[in-house]
C-alpha cells in the first residue's frame, strides 16, 4: 500500500487509500469512450480512402482510355503507336480494371471485407458527433477528482517531453540540410562562374544554383526550423526539470502536501505549455506582426 507524510509535515508515515472499485470502473469507462472515439475516427479516415478509390479508379480508367484514344489520333493516326507507349497503356489500363472489379466487389458483396461497405462518411461523421457528445455527458457523472486527475496529468507528461524532443530534432535536421544545401550552392555558383567560360552549360547550371539558394532562404526565413527546433528543446528541458522536481520531492514540490504540489505543478507545467504555442504563434505571424505581438 502506498505511505504519505502526515499533513502536519513531521516523519509519520500514513497510508493512502487504496484504488477502489467503483474508481476502476470509472476510468475503466472513460478509457472505453475515448478508444470508440479513436476507432470512429479511424474508420472515417478509412471509408474516405476507400470511397475515392471506389469512385476515383473508374474515372481514371475512362480518362485514361480517352487520352490513349488521343494520342493516337494525334501523333499516330496513320502509324501505329510505338511498343513501349503501348505495352505502359495497356498495364496501366489492365491495373485500373482490375482495381475496379475488386473494390466494387468489396464494396457491395454480402461479407465485404470492408468494415464499413455501403455506409456514406456523413453517416460515420453523426456518429462522432454523438459519441463525443455521450462522452463529454458521461463524463461530468464518472469525472474522477481533481487529485486524481493531477496526478494522471503527472503521469503524461513525460510522453509530451518525448514528443517536444522529437519535433525539436526533426525541424534541427531540417535547417541542418537546408543550411548545407545553401553552403553547397553557394559555393557552387562561385566555382562554376571559375570554371566555365563559354555560357552553356554554365548559363543552366549558374541558373538553377541560383534558384536553389533563392528558394532555400525563402523556406528557411519563413518557416524558421532553427528557432522552432531551440523552442521545443527549451519547453522540452523545462518541463523535464519539474517532472524531475516532483519526482523527488525537491523545491518547488517538497511541500507536505501531495495535493499541492501536483497542483502546482500542473498550474506550471500549463503555463510552459502556453508559453511554447505563444511562440509557435509568434513564429508563424510575419515580421511586423511579430514586433506587434511582442
Amino acid at each position: 500500500m502506498p505511505l504519505n507524510r502526515s499533513p502536519e509535515g513531521d516523519d509519520t508515515l500514513m497510508p493512502q487509500p487504496a484504488t477502489t472499485p467503483n474508481s476502476r470502473a470509472t476510468t475503466d469507462a472513460l478509457i472505453k469512450y475515448r478508444r470508440d472515439i479513436a476507432d470512429l475516427k479511424q474508420r472515417i479516415k478509412n471509408r474516405r480512402l476507400q470511397v475515392v478509390g471506389l469512385y476515383g479508379t473508374p474515372i481514371s480508367l475512362v480518362l485514361l482510355i480517352l487520352g490513349w484514344t488521343g494520342l493516337k489520333v494525334l501523333f499516330w493516326l496513320e502509324s501505329a503507336i510505338p511498343n513501349a507507349i503501348d505495352n505502359a497503356l495497356t498495364g496501366f489500363l489492365f491495373f485500373l480494371g482490375i482495381a475496379t472489379v475488386a473494390q466494387f466487389a468489396a464494396e457491395f458483396v454480402e461479407d465485404s471485407p470492408w468494415k464499413d461497405s455501403r455506409t456514406p462518411v456523413r453517416k460515420l461523421k453523426l456518429d462522432l458527433e454523438l459519441a463525443e457528445e455521450r462522452r463529454i455527458l458521461e463524463a461530468r457523472k464518472l469525472t474522477p477528482p481533481a487529485l486524481d486527475r493531477q496526478a494522471s496529468y503527472k503521469e503524461r507528461m513525460p510522453g509530451e517531453v518525448a514528443r517536444l524532443r522529437n519535433e525539436s530534432r526533426h525541424y534541427r535536421r531540417v535547417h541542418l540540410f537546408l543550411q548545407w544545401m545553401l553552403f553547397v550552392s553557394s559555393a557552387a555558383i562561385s566555382a562554376v562562374t571559375a570554371w566555365f567560360d563559354p555560357p552553356q552549360p554554365a548559363k543552366g547550371v549558374l541558373i538553377a544554383l541560383g534558384f536553389t539558394v533563392t528558394v532555400i532562404t525563402a523556406a528557411a526565413g519563413y518557416f524558421k526550423p532553427r528557432e522552432r527546433a531551440f523552442n521545443l528543446q527549451q519547453t522540452a528541458d523545462s518541463m523535464e526539470q519539474h517532472i524531475t522536481a516532483i519526482e523527488l520531492g525537491i523545491s518547488p514540490y517538497d511541500q507536505a502536501d501531495d495535493k499541492a504540489n501536483l497542483e502546482s505543478f500542473a498550474t506550471t507545467v500549463e503555463g510552459i505549455r502556453s508559453e511554447q504555442r505563444m511562440r509557435e504563434q509568434q513564429l508563424d505571424q510575419p515580421q511586423q506582426g511579430q514586433h506587434e505581438v511582442i
